[in-house]
């Protein structure tokens, strides 16, 4: 089988790319960024799968600047809804099977209990609202073999994410500011990565017309921001001082959703995962920096 990655140089994108060099698959991956596949140019998008084709698309490719997402709202509808429904007609018309990646940002945080996948949507900010509205085009679209995976507080040893900044700004800073009223659960992207690796080896999936469908992951558990990165100081050893602070006392562009825990429970029951903690992948994730120089408690 031949398998299309977008968001190559995102961090799902090279989570999985690492999971495939370390261990032996029959199928064929093909990573690419928006250097060769421009996701913001529908017609680029058309040319490129004319010239390729593939028996599966894992689409890890996203506009995620939040708050820039604001006033950048052409830019982020394009990449977040109409690209994706330009890749959906297109799997569609050419039997290609389809694993969409979306947020929990699709929620508005005010219920108190996880969400589950049929819950209403209501997003509070552009990005949200977009990463929904490729979300109903998708599967307005493709009725069969489609699978659409809602994250939350993404991060990885790559690239630009809250580990990272929190592990930076400890270096630099003796007390720190985190807000302490938002909850929700981190996911560290490799864990991601194995759970849509696992699905693609499932026969459920790739061998049988398979109803579209939604499913929720993130690691397990729950924390506010703060809470997060207390733990991330933790685990570093670092003495920098984390302080808790509300919402309103650190303003944003994006509002941003109060609670928002997802249910994971359809994903284990159709395909027999077990789940990580958050504070053990996060603790296995800072351990494991390329450019690691943090002591980890044991």
């Amino acid at each position: 089988m031949l398998i299309l990655v977008t968001g190559a140089r995102g961090q799902l994108g090279r989570s999985i790319k690492n999971l495939v060099k370390k261990n032996k698959t029959s199928h064929n991956f093909i990573f690419i960024s928006r250097v060769q596949l421009d996701l913001s140019d529908l017609k680029k998008i058309k040319s490129y799968f004319d010239k390729n084709k593939f028996d599966l698309i894992i689409n890890c490719a996203a506009y995620t600047k939040v708050d820039k997402a604001e006033i950048d709202r052409k830019q982020a509808n394009l990449i977040n809804h109409l690209a994706v429904e330009k890749i959906s007609e297109i799997a569609k018309n050419n039997n290609i099977k389809l694993i969409h990646i979306s947020t929990d940002f699709v929620f508005d945080g005010n219920q108190n209990i996880p969400y589950r996948e049929n819950d209403a949507a209501f997003p509070l900010n552009i990005y949200g609202k977009s990463k929904l509205k490729g979300e109903n085009a998708l599967l307005s679209i493709m009725k069969f073999n489609a699978i659409i995976i809602r994250t939350s507080w993404l991060y990885s040893e790559y690239g630009n994410n809250f580990v990272e900044t929190i592990l930076k700004l400890a270096q630099k800073n003796s007390n720190l500011n985190v807000v302490s009223d938002q909850f929700g659960t981190p996911t560290y992207a490799s864990d991601l990565a194995e759970v849509i690796l696992t699905i693609i080896k499932s026969d459920k999936f790739i061998s049988k017309d398979w109803s579209s469908g939604i499913y929720h992951y993130s690691n397990e558990g729950q924390c506010s921001w703060y809470e997060f990165a207390k733990e991330i100081v933790k685990i570093s050893r670092s003495s920098c001082n984390i302080k808790p602070i509300n919402t309103v006392d650190y303003p944003t562009p994006a509002k941003r959703p109060k609670y928002v825990l997802m249910s994971k429970n359809k994903l284990t029951e159709d395909f027999g995962l077990k789940i990580n903690f958050w504070q053990d992948s996060l603790k296995y994730c800072i351990k494991n920096l390329p450019t690691n120089s943090f002591l980890i408690n044991e």
